[in-house]
């Protein structure tokens, strides 16, 4: 079979036609021989053993029995209509029964003789009935009773009402594996297949249907997984090595006075040594003459702000200005806030711009950027509006960049007639495998240090019985002058009921906490820019002891003198989020607490997640554990779940096969970076056809 045979519509398959072609499309997704090939089974039943009538149980999921039909009949009237057959194996009895096909079927019943069943037993009046089984009367009779593990497909009530349950599929499967015997392109080189001693392509698709056993199954996936993330890989670095070498950046050669008067008079805090690491790392890629794309990661509070302030100064000595992109108003505030006091002794110029910036501040913005008299721009969305133009932009730096989709960020690298270097941070650790996968086209560097005499924050899980408990000590850390936030979950799905949740909360800590000895702020996401602004100003200025909020206090506030974190309703968190909440407090020098408020009764993955917060404030633990959980996709995100369309591989199980993909296509691109070579036309082929299927955003992180 040649690859233009795999993408014939799937309609031309025997046994599908329009009616079914039109089903599995708008349901499956399956349009051609191909889909239907890499439509790969979720799970496998074991068909080499077989249970007696007496041994049958309601926790058994599927059951495979030998023994003979004795006898059947047509019972009920109309719509109640089924047939009924008796099956024995000399344990015991029961009952077989089609609601559907009745009557074809009864023609094709045999009568005491030897059969097999296979099929998902249900107790009703105290006897066992099998619905639609599998029969069988012979082994030879059915090529699939040959293997050991029967696929099991995933399939709707849409797909079922045309005979496409798992069953149905299944036949497809074998009609076409049928045609594709000895004609299956290969789609990685002979090479490859030696060194990582994989099975051929078609034996894996072949076996991954229908395996003659485990040892089967595990060389089809190993081939098929490989498969999938070797090309993920070698279009990561294929990118990567295309952009190195078409896309040159500004050559920042220089650490000049900007960067030196600030290291030697004005640095708040001795650099950790991984800060140090990392701005030499940064350093070097400015300084290449190819335009820098490296992500920044590092734990909440690690110090990645004042890493990206130090690789600022960098571009503005070497006569460049910067910009800094956050994806919320507070966070840009914050870090406006944050870095003026730092710049402004160095005599530089600094805005900041958002969707409340008034329109005169916006006409002096504009005409400041374009003079250059500007430097350091930081803000929202509102920097990639047409109307913001750089004089010479030379660096753009993005925080949480996973919330920015690759359009949004693109705006940012056409603002200038040379690239920018590009620096996307996030506080929100990402595990390895994901990271190799993910954003395999960057550089990555890692702060994995904190800053010294920071005091871990000790986390605890409490329930609702505790909260008298919880108040008191709120109100001992309260009168030794510290803050207090508590956090509210605001999920979409339930935003009314979140909110009232959110509103009633707020009454219950006003009532308990009575002024005039407290005040209680409150802030969420429904309140106007300039009302959530006020309530956050009092308790930057400890106006306030108490911070009522949703999760707009995820990222970007910085209030040392806040040393408890309550989240409430924890159990409804991600990991990633409740460790962003909890990197609120242990900000300043007192010992700082995290208490997650749950319901008692928490299901196995809630009950996983708390005791990990709970045990470790490792984000980078935290993040594995999230993976495992989780799964890739939704770490990602929406922005980036495209990119790992995985339809065997699993990150959070298969890290060795990553490092293993990513270091087979690190060499090839080494020895034959344009894969011309006879060898690897196999994989220059195969990657032209992925490369068709998906938008090539070639040039952007």
């Amino acid at each position: 079979m040649s690859n233009s045979l795999l993408d014939t519509p799937i309609e031309y398959l025997k046994g599908v036609g329009p009616q079914k072609a039109d089903i599995l499309k708008k349901q499956l997704g399956i349009l051609t021989y191909h889909d239907l090939l890499y439509y790969f089974p979720f799970r496998y039943i074991d068909r080499t053993k077989f249970y007696h009538v007496n041994e049958i149980s309601e926790d058994l999921p599927y059951v495979q029995l030998k023994g003979k039909l004795v006898s059947a009949e047509t019972v009920g009237e109309m719509k109640t209509k089924r047939l009924v057959a008796t099956f024995t194996d000399g344990t015991g009895s029961l009952e077989l029964v089609w609601f559907q096909g009745h009557k074809w079927i009864k023609d094709t019943l045999r009568f005491n003789e030897d059969c097999i069943i296979f099929g998902k037993p249900t107790l009703y009046k105290s006897h066992y009935n099998i619905a639609h089984p599998e029969l069988e009367y012979s082994k030879e009779s059915n090529p699939l009773l040959n293997s050991s593990l029967q696929a099991m497909y995933s399939s709707n009530e849409h797909t079922k009402k045309r005979g496409l349950d798992s069953k149905g599929i299944m036949k497809l499967q074998r009609i076409l594996l049928s045609l594709i015997h000895n004609n299956i392109p290969e789609n990685i080189s002979t090479q490859i297949i030696e060194k990582v001693k994989l099975i051929s392509r078609e034996e894996a698709l072949t076996s991954i249907h229908i395996p003659s056993g485990i040892e089967a199954l595990k060389k089809a996936e190993l081939r098929l997984k490989f498969e999938e993330l070797f090309f993920l890989q070698l279009k990561m670095q294929k990118i990567k090595s295309t952009r190195n070498a078409t896309v040159k950046g500004s050559i920042c050669a220089k650490v000049g006075e900007k960067f030196n008067s600030f290291y030697k008079q004005y640095l708040p805090f001795e650099l950790t040594g991984a800060q140090k690491r990392v701005i030499k790392e940064i350093r070097i890629d400015m300084g290449s003459g190819k335009q820098m794309n490296r992500m920044l990661q590092g734990d909440v509070g690690s110090g990645k702000t004042l890493v990206a302030l130090m690789v600022m100064l960098i571009a503005i000595d070497n006569k460049l200005q910067a910009c800094m992109m956050a994806p919320t108003e507070i966070l840009a505030n914050q870090h406006y806030e944050t870095l003026l006091p730092l710049l402004t002794p160095l005599g530089l110029n600094v805005a900041l711009l958002t969707g409340s910036s008034k329109a005169k501040q916006r006409r002096e913005i504009h005409e400041k950027l374009e003079s250059g008299e500007l430097h350091i721009l930081i803000g929202t969305h509102a920097l990639i509006e047409d109307k913001v133009q750089f004089q010479n932009l030379g660096l753009v730096v993005i925080d949480e960049q996973h919330r920015f989709g690759v359009q949004q960020r693109y705006k940012l690298w056409a603002k200038n007639t040379i690239p920018p270097h590009v620096l996307v941070m996030t506080a929100t650790p990402i595990p390895r495998t994901l990271a190799m996968t993910l954003y395999g086209d960057l550089d990555i560097s890692v702060i994995d240090e904190m800053p010294p005499g920071r005091k871990p924050i000790i986390t605890t899980n409490r329930y609702e019985s505790s909260r008298l408990a919880v108040f008191g000590f709120m109100r001992q850390q309260i009168k030794l002058g510290r803050q207090v936030y508590v956090v509210y979950p605001l999920i979409k799905e339930s935003e009314k009921m979140d909110y009232k949740n959110l509103m009633d909360g707020f009454f219950n800590i006003q009532r308990d906490f009575p002024l005039p000895e407290y005040n209680v702020s409150i802030v969420h996401g429904q309140m106007k820019a300039a009302d959530k602004d006020y309530e956050m100003q009092r308790f930057i200025k400890k106006q306030a002891q108490i911070m009522v909020a949703t999760t707009v206090i995820e990222v970007g506030v910085n209030i040392p003198n806040a040393s408890i974190m309550v989240i409430e309703s924890a159990e409804r968190f991600g990991l990633s989020q409740l460790h962003q909440l909890r990197g609120r407090v242990g900000r300043g020098a007192d010992q700082s607490y995290c208490i997650l408020m749950t319901s008692n009764k928490l299901g196995n993955d809630s009950k996983t997640r708390l005791d990990t917060m709970v045990r470790t404030n490792d984000g980078f633990e935290i993040a594995e554990t999230d993976l495992r959980l989780r799964g890739p996709g939704d770490i990602a995100g929406t922005q980036q779940s495209g990119v790992l369309d995985l339809k065997l591989a699993d990150l959070s199980k298969d890290s060795p096969l990553v490092q293993l993909s990513r270091d087979v296509a690190q060499k090839i691109l080494e020895e034959d970076p344009t894969l011309v070579q006879p060898i690897n036309k196999p994989i220059a082929d195969h990657l032209l056809t992925l490369n068709k299927e998906k938008t090539n955003w070639s040039k952007v992180s």
